[in-house]
């Protein structure tokens, strides 16, 4: 290894690329079937599919950066030369981070948000005398649960790629 600087860029690359692929499983088998057979997917809530798509967005782009970060590490030396590289991978990373926070921001609004009104709408029938929409209750916040849950690897990861971004700003000289 050559430097720490180095060293730091490849494990938070890493580390970046693990916490958004954490997320993808996660958010994927989020879904539950109520006893009527109405089934809901992480896919119905569009917000869901945001923080899908910026998990694999991420995931993605640290897959490829990945090997070049390795070889820095291991030679001390860029693997393409010139400014414009760079400069590109400089505000690439700013742009991921700022799409990975957006998702984060995403995920758990809708999910606080739905959680709330479901109960609500769930207590309000329950007031008129119906008392049938117990399980939706149940079944509804153990998925929102689970969105949050699948959207905490990403707000990790979030963090890292800003720890990251500050990084590669003293880096692009």
């Amino acid at each position: 290894m050559e430097t720490p600087r180095a060293m730091a860029l490849l494990v938070l690359r890493f580390l970046t690329m693990l916490l958004s692929a954490g997320t993808i499983p996660l958010m994927i088998t989020n879904s539950f079937e109520l006893s009527g057979g109405e089934k809901t997917k992480y896919s119905d809530i569009k917000a869901y599919r945001y923080v899908l798509a910026a998990a694999v967005v991420v995931c993605a782009y640290s897959l490829i950066r990945l090997p070049f970060a390795i070889y820095y590490a291991m030679t001390g030396e860029k693997f393409i030369y010139g400014r414009f590289l760079g400069m590109l991978d400089f505000y690439v990373d700013k742009a991921l981070t700022c799409f990975m926070a957006s998702g984060v921001g995403m995920g758990y609004g809708v999910s606080y948000e739905l959680k709330r009104y479901l109960n609500g709408f769930v207590d309000n029938i329950e007031s008129s005398g119906i008392d049938a929409y117990e399980e939706l209750r149940t079944e509804s916040q153990k998925f929102f649960d689970r969105g949050n849950l699948a959207t905490g690897p990403l707000f990790a990861g979030c963090i890292v790629m800003a720890a990251l971004t500050i990084i590669t700003s003293f880096h692009r000289k």
